[in-house]
């Protein structure tokens, strides 16, 4: 009997286990890098971190008590009348864990007395005129994976009886709502800085690889710091030094959010198109040019979807290339200013 070979596949799946680090050395490499490049280079005696009881902030926060010890860092917690509560108190947890000092600055009379919320709700009305208190509301995207070719962006608002509305946004109604909403993310940042200035510490900045990659901050927001010590990790490796850290089980549990908006959100559903474990391995795949086939058979989609998955990264890469530009100059000023882009 004759039977017929099956060809094997001409590409090697990709394993999960390539995001696999070092946690302690890795820790120790950005420990020392930091207290070189914050006291050498920057001429700070500190760090000020912003803690938001996500895993990133916690991450770079106890990144700072290994690097200059916990006497010399502060964390600001920074809630505003749309925070979850349990971000403060989360937030309050990491300080105690950390046994460094923690101030809490209300955001709300910043955000009020520059009509931030005034300014987004004006906007939301356009498509919901009866938005107003007792409302909610959320950005959520849909159509990265569906074979669009795009994305659609829609807002979810629920009335205070419950009703939940999800209608496409115009992209008129959808900058001013998300312009608006950055006000929030600036507000923080000046705190940020006004405790650091007092203090003579660097701000640090808590993007990791994929918010870093895909433009996922606010420029002079959230985007704004003068280190940023997680920037070159897969969201994976942040909870792997989570974990090597001790970083409290509660916070390692909790699923990425955005804490923007009124209504319950993750990062997921507002920004990425996948979870970030099979975002890693995509942005993983393509950084290191291997084949759809290779990252499909290690998340679980098809070829084609981790195409979509990719265009997405690239159009988001150009969309938010503006975010990590310096001022332009017309020409050169200071010696480092050789290589700013000219206008």
């Amino acid at each position: 009997m004759n039977h017929m070979a099956v060809e094997a596949p001409s590409f090697a799946p990709l394993s999960p286990e390539v995001l696999t680090l070092d946690a302690e050395a890795e820790t120790a490499r950005i420990a020392a890098w930091m207290r070189e490049q914050v006291a050498r280079r920057l001429r700070r005696r500190g760090a000020v971190v912003g803690l938001s009881g996500g895993i990133d902030s916690t991450v770079t926060a106890a990144l700072a008590v290994r690097a200059f010890g916990p006497e010399k860092v502060l964390a600001v917690l920074m809630p505003e009348k749309d925070s979850d509560p349990e971000s403060l108190r989360l937030g309050r947890e990491v300080a105690d864990w950390l046994g460094i000092e923690s101030v809490v600055e209300d955001v709300e009379p910043i955000l009020t007395a520059s009509a931030c919320y005034e300014r987004r709700d004006e906007f939301i009305r356009r498509l919901v005129p009866e938005f107003g208190p007792g409302w909610g509301c959320k950005v959520a995207i849909s159509g990265s994976l569906e074979g669009k070719g795009y994305t659609i962006t829609y807002l979810v608002v629920q009335s205070p009886d419950g009703e939940v509305r999800r209608l496409r946004m115009p992209v008129d109604v959808y900058l001013g709502v998300v312009a608006a909403t950055n006000m929030k993310q600036r507000a923080r940042k000046q705190l940020e800085y006004f405790h650091a200035d007092r203090l003579n510490y660097a701000v640090l900045g808590t993007p990791n690889r994929l918010e870093y990659d895909q433009g996922f901050f606010v420029k002079n927001g959230d985007g704004a710091a003068d280190v940023k010590p997680i920037a070159h990790l897969y969201k994976s490796q942040v909870y792997q030094l989570a974990g090597s850290l001790g970083a409290p089980e509660e916070i390692r549990m909790r699923p990425p959010t955005t804490d923007t908006w009124s209504l319950a959100q993750t990062q997921e559903e507002f920004y990425f198109a996948l979870p970030y474990r099979e975002m890693d391995l995509c942005l993983y795949g393509l950084v290191n040019r291997l084949p759809a086939e290779s990252v499909a058979a290690a998340i679980g989609l098809t070829a084609a979807d981790v195409g979509r998955v990719w265009r997405d990264i690239e159009a988001k890469r150009r969309t938010t290339r503006y975010l990590h530009e310096p001022p332009l100059l017309v020409e050169p000023v200071l010696a480092e200013d050789a290589g700013t882009p000219r206008i």
